[in-house]
Parts: C-alpha cells; sequence; structure tokens
C-alpha cells in the first residue's frame, strides 16, 4: 500500500463543508455609547456655564457694592483722585529739585506748587484784561443773539408771538409762586460753591503730601503686603503712577488744539471777540461736555449779533467739525497713546462715567479706566509669561575642525 503523504487527504476523512461566515456586530452598543458620550459633553458644558454664571453674578454685585461704596465716599474720594492726578504731573519737578538742590521733599514739594500756582496765576493775568475788557460786550451779545433767535422763530412762524407772550407770563407767574423753591436753590448752590471750595482746598492740600511723602508709599504698601506680594504691588502702583502723569498732559493738548481751531474759525469769520472765545474755549475743555457745549453756543450767539446769520452757521458748522475732530479721532487716540487704552474703551469710559456721576465722573473716566487697564494687563503678564529666549544653536560647520 502506497505511502501516504501528511499534506493529502485522508481517504477515510468525510469532506468539511466551509466555515460559517462571522456574524456583523450589533450597532446598537456602538450608538449607546455614542449617546452616553454625548450626554457627559452636555453635562460637563452645563456645569461650566453654571459655574461661571455664578462668578459673573458674583463679579456684578461686587462692582455694584463698589459703585455704590464710591457714591458714598465721593465726597473724599475726588479730591484724593484729583490730588493723585496733579502730583502725577507735579512730581518729576519736585524729584528733579530735590536731586539738584538737595533741598527737604517738603519745601521741594512746596516751591513747586508754588510755581505752578504762579504760572496758572501769571497767564490769567496776561489774559484778563482782553476777556474782562470785553466780558460785558460777549454777554450783551449773547443776550442780543438770543433776542434775535427769537423774533427769528417768529417772523419764520415756527413761534406765535401769543406763544413768546404765554411763556413770558407763565415764567413770571411760577418765579411768583415758586419764592420759597428758588429760596432753597439759592441755598443749595450756596452749600455747592462752598463745597467747590472745600474739595479745592483737600485737593491742594492731599497734592502737597503726595508730593513730599509719596515716595514712601510705595515701600510701605510692599511691606504691608509681604515680599510675595509686594514685589508685584510695586511694580503695579509704579505702572500706575507713569500711566496717570500723561492724563492732564493730553487734555491740556486737547484743550489747546480746540482754542485753536475754533479761534481761527471766529478770526476768519470775522467775529471781533476771536481772542477772548478762544481763551474760553481752552479753559472749558478742562470740562468735559458741559464746557464745550456752553462755550460753543456762547460763540454761536456772539458770530450771530456780530457778523449775522450767515456768519453764525459757518461757526456752528466749525465748532461741530473741531467737536467731532476731538471726540472721534483726537482725544481717543491721544488718550490711547499716553494711557495705553483702545479708543472705544476710552469713548464708553466717558460714557459710563458721565452718566454715573456727572461730569467728574466723565472727567475722571479715563485714568480710572487706565488704571484698571494697568492691573489687567500685568495680570494677564504673571498668568501667561513671555517664554525664555533660547541661544541660538552652534553652527556646525563653523565649529568642525579641517582634517
Amino acid at each position: 500500500m502506497p505511502p501516504t503523504s501528511p499534506d493529502s487527504p485522508s481517504p477515510d476523512a468525510s469532506p468539511r463543508s466551509a466555515p460559517d461566515p462571522a456574524p456583523a456586530p450589533s450597532s446598537a452598543p456602538l450608538a449607546a455609547a455614542s449617546e452616553t458620550a454625548r450626554q457627559a459633553g452636555l453635562a460637563t458644558g452645563l456645569t461650566w456655564l453654571a459655574t461661571w454664571s455664578w462668578r459673573w453674578v458674583g463679579v456684578a454685585l461686587a462692582a455694584v457694592v463698589l459703585g455704590w461704596l464710591v457714591g458714598v465716599l465721593w465726597v473724599a474720594l475726588l479730591p484724593a483722585f484729583l490730588a493723585l492726578i496733579l502730583a502725577s504731573v507735579l512730581q518729576p519737578a519736585s524729584e528733579l529739585l530735590t536731586r539738584r538742590t538737595r533741598v527737604p521733599r517738603g519745601l521741594a514739594a512746596g516751591l513747586v506748587m508754588l510755581a505752578a500756582l504762579a504760572v496758572i496765576a501769571g497767564g490769567v493775568a496776561a489774559i484778563a484784561p482782553s476777556v474782562t475788557g470785553q466780558g460785558d460786550e460777549i454777554v450783551s451779545d449773547a443776550s442780543e443773539g438770543i433776542d434775535q433767535l427769537r423774533d427769528w422763530a417768529v417772523e419764520k412762524e415756527l413761534i406765535s408771538q401769543d406763544q413768546v407772550d404765554t411763556a413770558v407770563t407763565d415764567a413770571r407767574d411760577r418765579l411768583g409762586d415758586s419764592a420759597g423753591s428758588i429760596a432753597s436753590g439759592v441755598l443749595v448752590g450756596v452749600n455747592a460753591v462752598s463745597s467747590g471750595l472745600v474739595t479745592l482746598a483737600l485737593t491742594l492740600v492731599l497734592t502737597f503730601l503726595y508730593l513730599k511723602d509719596g515716595h514712601r508709599f510705595r515701600p510701605w504698601a510692599a511691606g504691608v503686603t509681604g515680599p510675595r506680594v509686594g514685589r508685584h504691588l510695586d511694580q503695579v502702583l509704579d505702572q500706575v503712577w507713569t500711566t496717570l502723569g500723561g492724563f492732564v498732559r493730553t487734555q491740556a493738548i486737547v484743550s489747546l488744539v480746540d482754542a485753536v481751531l475754533i479761534g481761527i474759525a471766529l478770526a476768519v469769520v470775522g467775529v471781533p471777540l476771536a481772542v477772548p472765545l478762544a481763551v474760553l474755549t481752552f479753559f472749558g475743555g478742562f470740562v468735559p461736555i458741559l464746557g464745550a457745549f456752553v462755550v460753543g453756543g456762547l460763540a454761536v450767539l456772539v458770530a450771530l449779533v456780530s457778523v449775522g446769520i450767515e456768519g453764525a452757521l459757518v461757526v456752528l458748522a466749525a465748532i461741530i467739525v473741531v467737536q467731532q475732530l476731538e471726540g472721534n479721532v483726537l482725544q481717543p487716540w491721544l488718550q490711547s497713546r499716553a494711557m495705553q487704552l483702545h479708543a472705544g474703551v476710552v469713548i464708553l469710559a466717558v460714557t459710563v462715567g458721565s452718566t454715573l456721576f456727572g461730569i467728574a465722573g466723565a472727567f475722571l473716566a479715563v485714568p480710572v479706566a487706565a488704571m484698571v487697564a494697568v492691573v489687567l494687563r500685568y495680570l494677564s503678564t504673571l498668568a501667561d509669561p513671555a517664554p525664555p529666549l533660547t541661544p541660538p544653536a552652534p553652527d556646525e560647520d563653523a565649529g568642525a575642525q579641517p582634517a
């Protein structure tokens, strides 16, 4: 019997059928796993949203409490902050005088403040004759301009003479009926004036103290907060102080540009009171919103009397153009450079400040926003520090020795 090879099939072996194909995997477990993953992701997202929502609610409540405290302490905070701004401008001169002449800091601070007051008084004295000499004429022209506007409105039948007479009669009746309210209003005005004088006195005193003892504050704050926090606080205060120094300088530049441009427009139109009106425009520029509005309206009324309706319209157009240039281009650009703020942030800060705290809030909104931006910028630097600079790799060809 011939031997069979191991590879050859055995004759006794029965033929075996082909194996069955593997069953297809069921899709139910995959769908369940996908649904579970989706639910887990949705739950994580909702948990994150709820957590951050509560955090923002806490931030909003803290902002409300802070605003309430600022309103309560506004009488003390206003002169303190105004003095801080003035001291940031005068501090370089005080430091220079102390280093060059070796005089005590208190004497240097007093001399610098006296010099600043003398410069302001000298400027006022230099322009006072032209302003006061024509002040009565400005008031007279403004009053006459109002009368002309009234007559023009009656002539164009925008209002009738009966309406004017009725308005005058009603005003007189209300004046007689509200004598007590006027008296109380006078008392309120007297209180406001006295409060302004107290604020001015406190501002001057605090400015002197800031110039005299301000150099001790940063080391004291760093020592109180400890070595870990103190070094960061010292750097933040230094950046805040530098930022505040550019605020008054920027405001002065903006006011000067407004005065020059509006003065040129008045001179070109032929208004005889161009110089005193330009001076009033410069000082009005330091009072946000209200100063420009009042001085601009006064200039239009004087131009109406001096050169007629056409000249008044030209002056009005020039003032509108200058104010738009200041509010939308010049002031945001300069303050964004001096305060390192975006122009949109400057506009929003002035809007919020004027809405909450009036004219003073509009004036102080930009430096406050700059201080907050300095703190946030420093915290961002700590959270995301710049990567260290790595030295360049040595050149292999340059380091290779010739064979």
